[in-house]
């Protein structure tokens, strides 16, 4: 069963944050299980090695390529051409907040139950999110 991941760097935010890209930066992956997931996540991406895993789900039959053409349609990805710190990371993405806010508003408002209020983003927020548009 495959796992699709998403994971963060505090350091490549701060480098993303200063070249113009935002402070909402983000890699989307699918591994074949776990253990690979943390075997990738530890290796780094963009010559950072503090990754950490924010949300896995397990999915059935999805490559990563599937996944990251499903997300592409909602957010912008960063071309690692364009920016050779990144040579070689597919899947790292700069996450739009109001996109993000505008989801859970929906999902808050489709829910009786909870009054609409103002609605803080966390990075598990942001992870989710991601994960739900990566599989749909």
């Amino acid at each position: 069963m495959a796992l699709v991941y998403v994971a963060r760097s505090a350091a490549l935010t701060k480098w993303a944050s200063d070249v113009g890209q935002g402070k909402h930066i983000y890699k989307l992956g699918v591994a074949e299980d776990e253990a690979a997931a943390k075997v990738a996540i530890t290796a780094g991406w963009g010559g950072e090695s503090d990754w950490k895993l924010v949300q896995s789900k397990p999915v059935e039959e999805l490559d990563e390529g599937t996944a990251l053409a499903r997300l592409r349609r909602r957010e912008k990805v960063i071309d690692p051409t364009y920016y050779p710190r990144l040579k070689g990371a597919a899947g790292v993405f700069r996450i739009t907040l109001t996109n993000v806010q505008n989801s859970l508003l929906v999902a808050k408002a489709m829910t009786a139950d909870e009054p609409l209020t103002e609605i803080k983003v966390k990075p598990k927020d942001i992870a989710d999110y991601m994960i739900r548009n990566a599989m749909a």
